[in-house]
């Protein structure tokens, strides 16, 4: 047995496109899936940015607000799952904080979750 610790202070501190975070990776496979913990303090933001892979963000912990690149903004919390295609303009903010854990690459929520209704933040 192997024990891991993924917590906030094993991540690393995130800048680019003005973003203000940390982000712990978890793991990497040959399919190109990476995935990850990403810690948003009080007033904390992942910077609007072209999503690289289709992405799947899992809030865990908090709330926020996202929007993609119809500039709609959706209030979201614990329990709640964001997907982005690839390309897709997007971004996250978080007023008082949120922990999410963030899986990139050839993923499709649809095979197991069942879509919600937003509505605006």
């Amino acid at each position: 047995m192997k024990i891991y610790h993924f917590g906030k202070s094993a991540g690393k501190e995130i800048t680019k496109f003005g973003s203000n975070f940390i982000m712990s990776r978890i793991s990497q496979t040959d399919g190109s899936v990476h995935i990850g913990v990403m810690y948003l303090d009080k007033e904390g933001i992942i910077g609007f940015h072209q999503a690289v892979t289709p992405q799947l963000l899992l809030i865990i912990k908090g709330e926020g607000i996202v929007r993609g690149e119809e500039d709609e903004l959706i209030k979201v919390r614990e329990g709640d799952a964001v997907f982005w295609n690839k390309d897709e303009w997007h971004e996250t903010t978080s007023e008082n904080g949120l922990t999410a854990i963030a899986i990139e690459g050839e993923v499709d929520p649809e095979l197991f979750m069942k879509e919600m209704e937003q509505p605006e933040a």
